[in-house]
């Protein structure tokens, strides 16, 4: 793309001959002699800036300080006379990259101008990369490594937009986007489509004169998916983006290799903690029995006598044992989960049921519930007991994580080109951290003194053995959602 270049001079002859140069080198020229106007120029879209260093009334090193506190890593060239060099190599040593003799010698200005880009970009590029592979090497969640790479693919090629498209059940679907939002997505998932059929990067027109540019995300099983940027009109991308692009796409699709090779992972190991869990429930189900039976006897033959501390003290082995038994039932039920019973489900009906469920069982004064569903949805093929269980764990952590005033939003989709229903649950409460979110399906890891940590694992079971798929998207301070989607023409039965 073409590397915007800022220059600052009060000779007007100078600034000329300057703009005249660069704009001749293939660069994106904006010249001005008033300081003020070049503080005013749109922040942060600049590769390079060429100041004088003696104007009035700011000088060059101050106009270098105050561009810095816009931009910090904009490389400067200070433009200075023989007689003021020494002042120029102080300009150096407060931050500017080099500094350029007048009147300039051609070669000159090309090399240290080359230089310049080229040290901004390196750096820039590295810093890029090196924050992807960590948030890879800390998160298993993939939606929050897709997020990066997005991200990362503008802010490096300085696209207007980016998307990553990722192959479900033969359609592209975007999973992750950072930018401006695409005036249309045809045109991105064409580019797409281009990229994973050619195994390469591909360019492309895109709307109002700019170009898309697409790298395919290789996985072994071949294309599943693809990165795809559009830049503004003239913006026209160069090799090094195309490079750049390539080594974002690869980021992604290890993201989603791992993701496969986790899954098959996670497939054997809980199989094996499965039937472990039907075990240890079966042992410890008679027992807790008993032991709710003689607690609550132990009330009542303290309520007789009237000894209130030790009655109060019973009650908390009550409640110690009942939230015992719902640790074993969940077990239980994770454990060998039932067949599933499969009849026509209204959503929206389910969801009005288990919203209510969900507010006496939390019933967070001053939250405001939205409801935003689709009329074109048909009914699903469900079992409605379990899809209850599973949105009823949902819903009960949204109203958790908000206070008075927040927002809970319940929606459902209707995509008859993928024949796909999706149930969205949304709030804008506390959110989670990078941490809690990478382990929210882990068992028995929970942030609440009374939780099992199995709520999350058994809602996503019930969803996987519905043929569908559950996604958890969070941050700290911003919210959390929760997005199903469930196939129509799902097979009958389950595990």
């Amino acid at each position: 793309m073409r590397r915007r270049v800022l220059v600052v001079d009060d000779d007007r002859a100078i600034l000329d001959v300057l703009a005249m140069r660069l704009e001749a080198m293939g660069f994106d020229v904006t010249a001005t002699a008033d300081p003020a106007t070049a503080l005013a120029a749109e922040a942060g879209r600049f590769d390079l800036a060429l100041v004088d260093l003696r104007m009035d009334p700011v000088n060059g090193v101050e106009l270098m300080e105050a561009l810095h506190a816009r931009q910090g890593r904009l490389p400067v060239l200070i433009m200075t006379a023989h007689g003021t060099i020494e002042t120029a190599v102080e300009a150096v040593q407060r931050g500017a990259f080099d500094y350029l003799t007048k009147p300039f010698v051609p070669d000159e200005l090309r090399a240290k101008i080359s230089r310049a880009l080229a040290t901004r970009r390196w750096t820039r590029d590295r810093e890029r990369l090196q924050a992807l592979g960590q948030t890879l090497a800390s998160t298993g969640v993939v939606a929050r490594v897709l997020d990066a790479v997005a991200q990362a693919a503008v802010d490096a090629t300085e696209a207007e937009r980016a998307v990553v498209f990722q192959l479900e059940h033969g359609r592209l679907v975007p999973m992750a986007s950072a930018g401006t939002p695409p005036p249309a997505w045809d045109a991105l998932e064409a580019g797409a489509a281009a990229a994973m059929d050619k195994g390469v990067p591909v360019t492309r027109a895109g709307a109002d004169g700019g170009t898309i540019v697409a790298a395919p995300l290789v996985v072994q099983r071949g294309p599943a998916g693809a990165l795809v940027v559009e830049t503004a009109a003239r913006a026209v991308p160069d090799e090094d983006d195309l490079e750049l692009l390539a080594l974002f796409s690869s980021q992604a699709a290890l993201a989603v290799r791992n993701t496969y090779e986790l899954e098959r992972l996670r497939s054997g190991a809980l199989a094996a903690l499965g039937r472990m869990a039907t075990e240890v429930a079966h042992e410890l189900k008679n027992p807790l029995a008993g032991l709710r039976l003689y607690a609550r006897h132990l009330e009542q033959r303290l309520a007789r006598r009237g000894e209130a501390e030790d009655l109060e003290l019973a009650g908390k082995i009550a409640a110690t044992v009942d939230h015992l038994g719902g640790v074993v039932a969940e077990l239980g039920a994770f454990g060998r989960p039932p067949e599933l019973q499969r009849a026509p489900v209204a959503l929206a009906a389910l969801l009005d049921e288990c919203l209510d469920l969900a507010q006496a069982r939390q019933p967070g004064a001053g939250i405001e519930v939205v409801r935003a569903y689709d009329a074109a949805c048909p009914a699903a093929r469900a079992d409605a007991r379990e899809l209850r269980k599973a949105l009823l764990n949902l819903l009960v952590n949204a109203r958790e994580a908000l206070v008075a005033g927040g927002r809970l939003t319940v929606a459902t989709a209707w995509a008859p080109d993928t024949r796909t229903l999706t149930v969205r649950v949304e709030d804008d409460g506390v959110g989670m951290s990078e941490e809690t979110l990478a382990r929210a399906f882990d068992l028995f890891f929970t942030t609440k003194p009374e939780g099992t940590g199995l709520g999350m694992a058994i809602a996503r079971s019930v969803v996987e053995r519905h043929g569908g798929a559950l996604a958890v998207q969070s941050r700290a301070g911003q919210g959390t959602r929760v997005v199903i989607r469930l196939p129509l023409d799902a097979g009958e039965g389950g595990a």
